[in-house]
Protein backbone atom coordinates (compact mmCIF):
# COMPACT_ATOMS: atom_id res chain seq x y z
CA UNK A 1 0.00 0.00 0.00
CA UNK A 2 1.49 3.21 -1.23
CA UNK A 3 1.53 5.39 2.19
CA UNK A 4 -0.69 8.51 1.88
CA UNK A 5 0.52 12.09 1.56
CA UNK A 6 -0.45 13.83 4.85
CA UNK A 7 -2.49 17.04 3.60
CA UNK A 8 -0.22 20.17 3.94
CA UNK A 9 -1.29 22.50 6.68
CA UNK A 10 -0.22 26.19 5.69
CA UNK A 11 0.64 28.73 7.76
CA UNK A 12 -0.89 31.87 6.88
CA UNK A 13 1.12 35.10 8.24
CA UNK A 14 -1.02 38.62 8.16
CA UNK A 15 0.84 41.68 9.23
CA UNK A 16 -1.19 43.88 10.09
CA UNK A 17 -1.03 47.70 10.81
CA UNK A 18 -4.14 50.33 11.04
CA UNK A 19 -5.85 47.88 8.94
CA UNK A 20 -9.49 47.76 9.84
CA UNK A 21 -11.30 49.60 6.71
CA UNK A 22 -10.44 46.55 5.46
CA UNK A 23 -9.33 43.43 7.47
CA UNK A 24 -13.19 41.69 7.80
CA UNK A 25 -13.30 40.98 4.30
CA UNK A 26 -9.94 39.50 3.94
CA UNK A 27 -10.71 37.80 7.10
CA UNK A 28 -13.60 36.41 5.58
CA UNK A 29 -11.99 35.03 2.40
CA UNK A 30 -9.92 32.64 4.59
CA UNK A 31 -12.50 30.96 5.67
CA UNK A 32 -13.95 30.79 2.71
CA UNK A 33 -10.76 28.88 1.17
CA UNK A 34 -11.17 25.25 -0.70
CA UNK A 35 -8.03 24.05 1.43
CA UNK A 36 -9.00 24.60 4.78
CA UNK A 37 -6.05 23.06 6.67
CA UNK A 38 -4.22 26.31 7.71
CA UNK A 39 -3.55 28.45 10.64
CA UNK A 40 -3.90 31.80 10.61
CA UNK A 41 -0.13 33.92 12.92
CA UNK A 42 -0.83 37.48 13.07
CA UNK A 43 1.17 40.18 14.51
CA UNK A 44 0.38 43.88 14.92
CA UNK A 45 2.55 46.56 14.44
CA UNK A 46 1.46 48.99 16.71
CA UNK A 47 -2.06 50.14 15.26
CA UNK A 48 -3.82 52.90 16.59
CA UNK A 49 -7.42 51.77 15.05
CA UNK A 50 -9.51 48.26 15.87
CA UNK A 51 -7.43 46.15 13.51
CA UNK A 52 -6.33 44.35 16.93
CA UNK A 53 -10.35 43.52 17.93
CA UNK A 54 -11.21 42.84 14.71
CA UNK A 55 -8.39 39.95 14.86
CA UNK A 56 -9.38 38.88 18.35
CA UNK A 57 -12.78 38.31 17.16
CA UNK A 58 -12.08 36.37 14.08
CA UNK A 59 -9.80 33.74 16.59
CA UNK A 60 -12.93 33.18 18.32
CA UNK A 61 -15.21 32.30 14.76
CA UNK A 62 -12.19 30.62 13.24
CA UNK A 63 -12.16 28.07 16.20
CA UNK A 64 -9.68 26.80 18.70
CA UNK A 65 -6.10 26.98 17.55
CA UNK A 66 -6.84 28.72 13.91
CA UNK A 67 -5.79 31.89 15.31
CA UNK A 68 -2.26 32.62 16.83
CA UNK A 69 -0.99 36.18 18.16
CA UNK A 70 2.92 36.77 17.55
CA UNK A 71 3.67 39.65 20.12
CA UNK A 72 7.60 39.24 20.06
CA UNK A 73 9.41 41.13 19.22
CA UNK A 74 8.00 44.35 20.87
CA UNK A 75 7.66 47.52 19.45
CA UNK A 76 7.03 48.90 15.39
CA UNK A 77 8.97 46.52 12.80
CA UNK A 78 7.59 47.75 9.37
CA UNK A 79 6.22 45.86 6.99
CA UNK A 80 9.34 43.95 6.63
CA UNK A 81 10.67 43.46 9.72
CA UNK A 82 6.82 42.28 10.86
CA UNK A 83 6.64 39.76 8.23
CA UNK A 84 10.08 38.23 9.05
CA UNK A 85 9.35 38.19 12.78
CA UNK A 86 6.54 35.92 11.24
CA UNK A 87 8.51 33.55 9.32
CA UNK A 88 10.75 33.02 12.23
CA UNK A 89 7.96 32.30 14.71
CA UNK A 90 6.33 29.33 12.47
CA UNK A 91 9.48 27.94 10.60
CA UNK A 92 10.19 25.34 13.24
CA UNK A 93 6.67 23.76 13.36
CA UNK A 94 6.81 23.15 9.81
CA UNK A 95 7.01 19.65 8.41
CA UNK A 96 8.48 18.76 5.19
CA UNK A 97 4.99 18.89 3.71
CA UNK A 98 3.31 21.88 4.97
CA UNK A 99 3.85 25.43 3.68
CA UNK A 100 3.63 29.51 4.47
CA UNK A 101 1.62 31.99 2.99
CA UNK A 102 2.21 35.89 2.84
CA UNK A 103 -1.41 38.07 4.00
CA UNK A 104 -2.06 41.32 3.23
CA UNK A 105 -4.71 43.17 5.81
CA UNK A 106 -6.70 44.56 2.39
CA UNK A 107 -7.54 42.42 -0.23
CA UNK A 108 -9.73 39.91 -0.57
CA UNK A 109 -8.28 35.67 -1.37
CA UNK A 110 -10.17 33.72 -3.68
CA UNK A 111 -11.62 30.51 -2.52
CA UNK A 112 -9.19 28.76 -4.59
CA UNK A 113 -5.75 30.54 -3.47
CA UNK A 114 -4.32 28.04 -1.11
CA UNK A 115 -5.61 25.06 -2.95
CA UNK A 116 -3.86 26.15 -6.21
CA UNK A 117 -0.48 26.96 -4.56
CA UNK A 118 -0.12 23.88 -2.23
CA UNK A 119 -0.68 21.55 -5.57
CA UNK A 120 1.84 23.90 -7.15
CA UNK A 121 4.09 22.94 -4.41
CA UNK A 122 3.58 19.58 -4.28
CA UNK A 123 4.54 19.22 -8.01
CA UNK A 124 8.02 20.07 -7.16
CA UNK A 125 11.29 19.04 -4.97
CA UNK A 126 10.35 19.08 -1.49
CA UNK A 127 14.52 19.18 -1.11
CA UNK A 128 14.66 22.63 -2.53
CA UNK A 129 13.63 26.05 -1.74
CA UNK A 130 10.35 26.95 -3.98
CA UNK A 131 8.77 29.92 -4.24
CA UNK A 132 5.14 30.32 -5.69
CA UNK A 133 3.33 33.30 -6.67
CA UNK A 134 0.14 34.05 -9.32
CA UNK A 135 -1.55 36.91 -10.77
CA UNK A 136 -4.08 39.18 -9.12
CA UNK A 137 -7.03 40.74 -10.11
CA UNK A 138 -6.55 44.22 -9.98
CA UNK A 139 -9.11 46.14 -7.97
CA UNK A 140 -10.72 49.23 -6.81
CA UNK A 141 -10.78 50.11 -3.51
CA UNK A 142 -15.01 48.85 -2.88
CA UNK A 143 -13.12 45.78 -5.40
CA UNK A 144 -14.51 46.55 -8.26
CA UNK A 145 -12.03 45.21 -10.90
CA UNK A 146 -9.67 47.47 -13.18
CA UNK A 147 -7.93 44.40 -14.84
CA UNK A 148 -5.58 41.66 -14.45
CA UNK A 149 -1.93 41.78 -13.53
CA UNK A 150 0.30 40.78 -16.28
CA UNK A 151 1.78 37.68 -17.48
CA UNK A 152 5.70 37.31 -17.25
CA UNK A 153 7.27 37.82 -20.07
CA UNK A 154 10.45 37.00 -20.06
CA UNK A 155 12.25 33.85 -17.71
CA UNK A 156 11.97 34.89 -14.17
CA UNK A 157 14.96 34.24 -11.84
CA UNK A 158 18.39 35.37 -10.82
CA UNK A 159 20.09 37.62 -11.16
CA UNK A 160 17.08 38.94 -12.93
CA UNK A 161 15.53 39.42 -9.22
CA UNK A 162 18.01 41.90 -8.70
CA UNK A 163 16.31 44.43 -11.38
CA UNK A 164 12.61 43.85 -10.59
CA UNK A 165 10.34 41.92 -8.51
CA UNK A 166 7.54 39.85 -10.45
CA UNK A 167 6.33 38.13 -6.77
CA UNK A 168 3.76 39.66 -5.68
CA UNK A 169 3.86 39.53 -1.88
CA UNK A 170 0.05 39.00 -1.32
CA UNK A 171 0.27 36.19 -3.84
CA UNK A 172 3.24 34.32 -2.14
CA UNK A 173 3.63 31.25 -0.71
CA UNK A 174 6.82 29.54 0.45
CA UNK A 175 7.60 25.60 1.09
CA UNK A 176 10.14 24.55 3.85
CA UNK A 177 13.22 24.93 2.69
CA UNK A 178 12.39 28.60 1.11
CA UNK A 179 10.60 29.77 4.29
CA UNK A 180 13.68 28.34 6.33
CA UNK A 181 15.74 30.06 4.13
CA UNK A 182 14.40 33.41 4.33
CA UNK A 183 13.67 33.01 8.11
CA UNK A 184 17.53 32.75 8.40
CA UNK A 185 18.81 35.48 6.13
CA UNK A 186 19.54 39.43 7.09
CA UNK A 187 17.42 41.20 4.89
CA UNK A 188 18.89 44.71 3.74
CA UNK A 189 17.36 47.65 5.01
CA UNK A 190 15.30 49.33 2.26
CA UNK A 191 13.60 45.81 0.75
CA UNK A 192 9.56 44.58 1.09
CA UNK A 193 9.68 41.01 2.19
CA UNK A 194 8.11 39.60 -1.23
CA UNK A 195 10.88 40.83 -3.36
CA UNK A 196 13.73 39.72 -0.54
CA UNK A 197 12.34 36.66 -0.60
CA UNK A 198 12.64 35.87 -4.08
CA UNK A 199 15.56 37.39 -4.55
CA UNK A 200 16.86 35.18 -2.09
CA UNK A 201 15.18 31.26 -2.93
CA UNK A 202 16.48 32.51 -6.44
CA UNK A 203 20.04 33.48 -5.45
CA UNK A 204 20.20 30.10 -3.24
CA UNK A 205 19.45 27.65 -6.41
CA UNK A 206 15.78 27.74 -5.60
CA UNK A 207 13.08 27.95 -8.23
CA UNK A 208 10.20 30.31 -8.72
CA UNK A 209 6.67 29.04 -10.01
CA UNK A 210 4.27 31.48 -11.13
CA UNK A 211 0.87 30.48 -11.61
CA UNK A 212 -1.00 32.30 -14.87
CA UNK A 213 -4.51 32.34 -12.79
CA UNK A 214 -5.43 35.36 -10.54
CA UNK A 215 -5.75 34.02 -7.13
CA UNK A 216 -6.17 37.34 -4.56
CA UNK A 217 -8.34 40.35 -5.25
CA UNK A 218 -5.38 42.90 -4.86
CA UNK A 219 -7.10 46.59 -3.48
CA UNK A 220 -5.74 49.64 -4.96
CA UNK A 221 -5.82 52.43 -2.75
CA UNK A 222 -4.69 55.50 -1.58
CA UNK A 223 -2.90 53.33 1.72
CA UNK A 224 -1.35 50.93 -0.50
CA UNK A 225 2.52 50.01 0.71
CA UNK A 226 2.79 49.17 -2.89
CA UNK A 227 0.41 49.34 -5.62
CA UNK A 228 0.11 47.91 -9.47
CA UNK A 229 -0.29 50.10 -11.99
CA UNK A 230 -2.45 48.59 -14.54
CA UNK A 231 -0.80 48.66 -17.61
CA UNK A 232 2.84 48.65 -18.59
CA UNK A 233 2.92 52.72 -19.89
CA UNK A 234 1.95 53.89 -16.51
CA UNK A 235 4.53 51.34 -14.84
CA UNK A 236 6.97 53.21 -16.84
CA UNK A 237 5.69 56.47 -16.24
CA UNK A 238 5.91 55.85 -12.53
CA UNK A 239 9.52 54.44 -12.71
CA UNK A 240 10.34 57.89 -15.07
CA UNK A 241 9.11 59.63 -11.80
CA UNK A 242 10.84 58.26 -9.58
CA UNK A 243 14.48 58.39 -11.30
CA UNK A 244 17.60 56.20 -11.05
CA UNK A 245 18.66 57.31 -7.47
CA UNK A 246 15.92 55.06 -5.46
CA UNK A 247 16.16 52.22 -7.95
CA UNK A 248 20.22 52.12 -7.58
CA UNK A 249 20.45 52.41 -4.02
CA UNK A 250 18.01 49.28 -3.36
CA UNK A 251 19.93 47.10 -6.00
CA UNK A 252 23.09 48.61 -4.52
CA UNK A 253 21.53 47.43 -0.99
CA UNK A 254 20.50 43.87 -2.39
CA UNK A 255 23.82 43.16 -3.44
CA UNK A 256 25.50 44.13 -0.43
CA UNK A 257 23.05 42.16 1.66
CA UNK A 258 23.17 39.33 -0.41
CA UNK A 259 26.92 39.32 -0.55
CA UNK A 260 27.16 39.41 3.19
CA UNK A 261 25.70 35.95 3.34
CA UNK A 262 27.75 34.04 1.05
CA UNK A 263 26.31 30.73 3.13
CA UNK A 264 22.99 31.32 2.02
CA UNK A 265 23.59 31.41 -2.12
CA UNK A 266 24.75 29.82 -4.74
CA UNK A 267 28.52 29.72 -5.74
CA UNK A 268 27.22 31.22 -9.53
CA UNK A 269 25.19 34.01 -7.63
CA UNK A 270 28.24 35.14 -5.17
CA UNK A 271 30.23 35.44 -9.27
CA UNK A 272 27.44 37.46 -10.57
CA UNK A 273 26.90 39.99 -7.54
CA UNK A 274 30.69 40.01 -7.30
CA UNK A 275 31.28 41.24 -10.70
CA UNK A 276 28.26 43.78 -10.59
CA UNK A 277 29.45 45.11 -7.68
CA UNK A 278 33.25 45.44 -8.84
CA UNK A 279 31.11 46.88 -11.87
CA UNK A 280 28.94 49.63 -9.88
CA UNK A 281 32.87 50.77 -7.78
CA UNK A 282 34.15 51.01 -11.11
CA UNK A 283 33.73 53.61 -14.66
CA UNK A 284 30.85 53.49 -17.35
CA UNK A 285 33.39 50.43 -19.46
CA UNK A 286 33.59 48.18 -16.79
CA UNK A 287 29.21 48.61 -16.18
CA UNK A 288 28.86 48.40 -19.88
CA UNK A 289 30.53 45.06 -20.27
CA UNK A 290 28.75 43.38 -17.14
CA UNK A 291 25.34 44.31 -18.59
CA UNK A 292 25.77 41.57 -20.99
CA UNK A 293 25.34 39.00 -17.83
CA UNK A 294 22.96 36.71 -19.52
CA UNK A 295 19.73 36.67 -16.97
CA UNK A 296 20.10 40.41 -16.32
CA UNK A 297 17.04 42.13 -17.96
CA UNK A 298 13.45 43.31 -16.61
CA UNK A 299 10.29 42.08 -18.19
CA UNK A 300 10.06 44.39 -20.79
CA UNK A 301 12.55 45.62 -23.75
CA UNK A 302 11.90 49.53 -23.16
CA UNK A 303 11.99 48.37 -19.05
CA UNK A 304 15.22 46.85 -19.63
CA UNK A 305 16.42 49.81 -21.74
CA UNK A 306 15.86 51.90 -18.90
CA UNK A 307 17.46 49.82 -16.15
CA UNK A 308 20.62 50.18 -18.39
CA UNK A 309 20.75 53.53 -19.01
CA UNK A 310 20.07 54.18 -15.12
CA UNK A 311 23.16 51.32 -14.49
CA UNK A 312 25.57 52.76 -16.75
CA UNK A 313 24.81 56.81 -14.85
CA UNK A 314 24.01 55.63 -11.46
Amino acid sequence: MVPRIPEPRVAILLATYNGAPWLREQLDSLLRQTHDNWVLYWRDDGSGDGSIAILQAFGQRAGQGRCVRVAAPPGRLGATGNFLALLRSVCDTLTEHDAVAFADQDDVWLPQKLERGVAALRRAPRDEPILYCARQVLVDAGLHPLGISGLLSRPAGFPAALTQNVATGCTVMLNGPAARLVAASRPSTGTLHDWWAYLLVTAAGGRLIQDDEPVVLYRQHAQNLVGAPASMARRAIAALRRGPALFMTVLREHITALLAQPELISERARTELAALDHALRSGPARRFSVMRMPGLHRQTWPETLLFRCWFLIG
